[in-house]
């Protein structure tokens, strides 16, 4: 008991030094909407996404975990200047987990992505690999431990360093070192967290309250 809540403390102290304006999450996916609606009012490059999505997704028009982790990790397989372990398919899970725009509901959560949530991860990556590129000065496909904090800031997430060193411990490599799969998999909880406090946070004042299940909810489903 004494241990738990000895945690418990530490965790509040970390969040209770947490500024909510030093995080910049993306705005949330479009909600889903009937198919014929969603194309009529499209733009040329949404439909050409579209198709693509098509081609990924099969029949159901939603990605699941493994079809996530496959696309995943045959487009990295082009990149041969990002070092990864590759995406395996729990980080895939908590990724679809925390993009499911519905999570904070028991009742609609689908657990796969929609053509929206996909699309909206799809930029995120593509914006985010822009910035581990920028920082992994040395060309080695990884950000060093020195790096990370620049990384972290210019994705949108200023972290202060106690919150930085419980990811490091999380995410990194023994010696400080983030590679590509671990950055986009962080970033990606850090910012669908980021619009779930956003969502909960009704008066705008950096606090919430929530009861039992609605914690257990956001923990254990992400």
């Amino acid at each position: 008991m004494f241990l738990a809540k000895r945690l418990i403390g530490g965790i509040l102290d970390v969040v209770s030094n947490i500024d909510p304006a030093a995080f910049v999450p993306s705005d949330p996916p479009a909600p889903r909407r009937p198919l014929a609606y969603a194309e009529q009012s499209e733009s040329d490059e949404e439909r050409q996404f579209r198709k693509v999505f098509q081609q990924l997704a099969g029949d159901d028009m939603e990605v699941s975990p493994i079809e996530l982790m496959n696309i995943l990790n045959r487009i990295i397989s082009k990149h041969g200047d990002l070092k990864t372990d590759w995406f395996s398919l729990e980080s895939c899970r908590s990724m679809v987990a925390v993009m499911d725009v519905s999570f904070l509901s028991w009742i609609d959560s689908t657990g796969k992505l929609g053509f929206h949530e996909f699309k909206h991860l799809w930029n995120n990556i593509k914006k985010w690999q822009g910035v581990y590129k920028t920082y992994d000065t040395d060309g080695s496909g990884v950000i060093g431990a020195d790096e990370l904090p620049n990384a972290f800031s210019v994705a949108g997430f200023r972290l202060n360093d106690q919150l930085f060193q419980m990811i490091i411990r999380r995410y990194s490599e023994e010696n400080g070192d983030l590679d590509f799969d671990n950055y986009i998999g962080c970033l990606v909880r850090l910012d669908a967290m980021c619009r779930a406090f956003n969502t909960l946070d009704k008066d705008n004042d950096g606090t919430i309250k929530v009861n039992i299940q609605e914690w257990l909810q956001l923990t254990m489903y992400s």
